[in-house]
Order: C-alpha cells, then sequence, then structure tokens
C-alpha cells in the first residue's frame, strides 16, 4: 500500500527534479504486482489527491496520472504529507507494507513548515503502522537535514536520486530494503575492554549519537532497517599502552607526559571501576545490538564479542578497505582535523584497489568523484 507524495512546486521544474521524478514512480510501479496498491498524493499551494488507491496492474492508469503532472506554485508540505498519511491510513493492508514515499526539491515554505510541526506529524502516523521514506531531487533550496530528520521519525529512509542510475539502484535493485522494514528501533553499543584499547573515536554519526542510558530504553527512537539493508561504521582506535594523541603542547615541567595506561587508571579511579576478570581475555570490545520487530513495541539484544585479527591494511577484506577509503574522503572533504595526511590521492588508490566485481558500477562512480574532487580541492592531494 504505498502513497507517492510528489512535489509540484514550480520549483521542480527542471530536468533532473519533476521529470525524473516521473520515471524515478514508474520504475517502481514496474516492479509491483497484483497485490499491490498505488495512489497519488501531490502538493503545491495546496495538495490534492490525483490518483486514488489503485491495483499496481493498472499501470496505464497511474503512468496517465504521472505524466500529466506539472510544475506551479508554492510549496505546502505539511498539508501534502497531511492527505498522503490520511490516504494510506484509509486503504491500509493489515500485515502489508504501508508506507508513504515523499520525493521533493527542498523544504516547506507555507503552511505547516516548522520542523517540530512535522516532525510530530510523521511520529504519529508511525503509530498507525504507516512508515515514510523520503526522496530528494535537485539542488539549491533543498534540505537534506529537514528531510532525514523525517524521514527517522517515519521509521523510513532517506535517499537523494540524481540521475535515472540512481533511481534504479533505489527503487528496482534496492527495492526490499527502501520498502520493507525488517527492524526498527536498531541501536548499537560498543563496549571497549580497557586492558586493549587505551581510547576510541566514532567517525562520524554525530546526529546519530544516544546517550548511554539510552541503550535500553525501549521508549527511545532509534533507526530502522530494510531487507538487505547494512550499516557500517568505523572506529578509530589507540591500543592500550600507547601515548594517546593530543595537540602539540610544551612538555610539562613539574610533572611527565600521562600514557594511555597513565589515563586508563585515571579514569577507572576517578569512576570507582574495579577491571573485571574480563579484561584478560582476548576480546577487543562487545558488540551490542538491540532491535524492535516491525511492529512490535518491546526489543530484543544480541550481544557478540570481538577480537583483533591483528591484521595490516592490505590484508583486510575489499569491503573494509573501501569503507576506509570513503571514511577518510568525508573526512578530507569536511577538513577534519583527524585525516591528518591522509590525501585524496591516497583515498582514491584505496579506493580503485578494492572494487572487486563491483557489478553494478557503484564503486567505480566513487573513484571517479574522488577524481573529481581532486580537481575541485588540489590542495587536498597534497600532504598536510
Amino acid at each position: 500500500n504505498l502513497v507517492f507524495l510528489l512535489d509540484v512546486s514550480g520549483s521542480m521544474r527542471s530536468a533532473k527534479k519533476l521529470p525524473l521524478v516521473k520515471k524515478a514512480m514508474t520504475m517502481l510501479t514496474e516492479k509491483l504486482n497484483s497485490k499491490d496498491r498505488v495512489a497519488i498524493v501531490v502538493y503545491a499551494g495546496a495538495a490534492g489527491l490525483v490518483l486514488d488507491s489503485t491495483s499496481a496492474t493498472d499501470e496505464t492508469a497511474i503512468k496517465n496520472a504521472l505524466n500529466k503532472l506539472q510544475a506551479g506554485g508554492s510549496t505546502n508540505g505539511g498539508q501534502g504529507l497531511e492527505l498522503a498519511y490520511k490516504t494510506a491510513v484509509a486503504n491500509k493492508i493489515k500485515g502489508g507494507i504501508n508506507r508513504v514515499i515523499l520525493c521533493t526539491d527542498g523544504d516547506f515554505n507555507i503552511g505547516n513548515t516548522s520542523r517540530s510541526g512535522l516532525v510530530g506529524l510523521v511520529k504519529k502516523q508511525t503509530r498507525n503502522g504507516v512508515y515514510l521514506t523520503v526522496l530528494g531531487f535537485g539542488m539549491g533550496n533543498y534540505k537534506d537535514s529537514m528531510m532525514e530528520e523525517i524521514s527517522n521519525k517515519g521509521n523510513g529512509t532517506a535517499a537523494y536520486i540524481d540521475s535515472e542510475a540512481e533511481a534504479k539502484k533505489v527503487l528496482v535493485k534496492e527495492i526490499n530494503s527502501t520498502l520493507m522494514t525488517i527492524a526498527k528501533d536498531v541501536k548499537i553499543q560498543v563496549e571497549f575492554n580497557p586492558a586493549k584499547v587505551a581510547a576510541y573515536r566514532l567517525i562520524g554519526y554525530e546526529n546519530r549519537m544516544l546517550k548511554k542510558e539510552d541503550f535500553n530504553d525501549d521508549k527511545k527512537d532509534a533507526g530502522e532497517i530494510g531487507a538487505g539493508h547494512t550499516v557500517t561504521a568505523l572506529y578509530e582506535l589507540v591500543p592500550a599502552g600507547m601515548d594517546i594523541p593530543t595537540p602539540g603542547v610544551d612538555k610539562l615541567k613539574y610533572q611527565s607526559t600521562a600514557t594511555a595506561k597513565d589515563v586508563v587508571a585515571a579514569v577507572a579511579k576517578a569512576s570507582n571501576a574495579t577491571l573485571t576478570p574480563a579484561k584478560a581475555s582476548n576480546e577487543t570490545l562487545t558488540l551490542k545490538l538491540r532491535y524492535k520487530q516491525p511492529e512490535g513495541t518491546v526489543s530484543t539484544k544480541i550481544e557478540i564479542p570481538v577480537t583483533d585479527g591483528k591484521k595490516t591494511m592490505s590484508t583486510v577484506s575489499p569491503d573494509f578497505q573501501f569503507a576506509t577509503a570513503v571514511a577518510a574522503f568525508g573526512m578530507i572533504l569536511r577538513d577534519s582535523k583527524f585525516s591528518g595526511t591522509y590525501t585524496l590521492a591516497a583515498a582514491e588508490e584505496l579506493a580503485a584497489g578494492s572494487k572487486g566485481p563491483d557489478a553494478n558500477g557503484y564503486r567505480a562512480e566513487f573513484v571517479k568523484l574522488v577524481q573529481a574532487a581532486k580537481k575541485l580541492k588540489p590542495a587536498a592531494t597534497a600532504a598536510k
């Protein structure tokens, strides 16, 4: 039970916006079958239902409704969301996938435009079993932070569509992970063994951080996982016994510089913590995962110990190497102080060498992105 919620405001006129939205929704429709239903809601200055819930096998009716759409007017996305959810609830399939798919180029500029108001509307509808997917199109006035937040609260996902190839990736090849939620409120917590790790830093995910006490609180909202969906998180670690890197300062005159071992001992003493016998194990960390069933309210916990394989970058999997290249690329673009002397050239070399079979060409596309960045940001290709 899908409701396409399409932005047809004046800013959607360009070829990479409404025309691409029509193609993307057509691709998705062609992947559906006789058990599926589609409705189309549009919004500009006002919202309207241009196609009531219709069998996905009636491709002619769906494509005719899409082809008639034209861009014009302002953007009352709040009213569009209300009508789309109302339509989805009216045609809800018990035990099925009930989802609103919002396609837009920007934030909402009339009607309910406050972030808190829109988030409240979306959160309320998730309790009705209707989830939200947000697809962004175009540049200029696109507000990715707004789109990401409302998709998060709508138990859904957000993606950016800039070409037919990307639309095919998200809505055809990855349709299950885009539409089919297999776990909600997924939380990850990592506990490091201080006998093995003196310090750690999570790379990225600043807007995904939870307090440690939120992990066991089933009332706290978290992310959703779709079928076939994977999530990668990278940490930078300082092994126990090594000095913890700090900004360059003069050597202290009256006291010695603390080592990682000293810091661990000081922290343990300050918190009255006593290391347990588990510290003597070969475990580097314990990974804890909590999740709820799509219709559930109580979470399940999985706990997995992880040991250090003592591998170098040249001996880890191509997937790990490629993920490292992507993370390094992002850090360099942000001028992160933690990127050290790493360069775009190094990120390109690591990514190109770890592409693997790359059946769909996604990794090759990333290498081209790094190459384009090198031309735009030549200073970053040289060591800092």
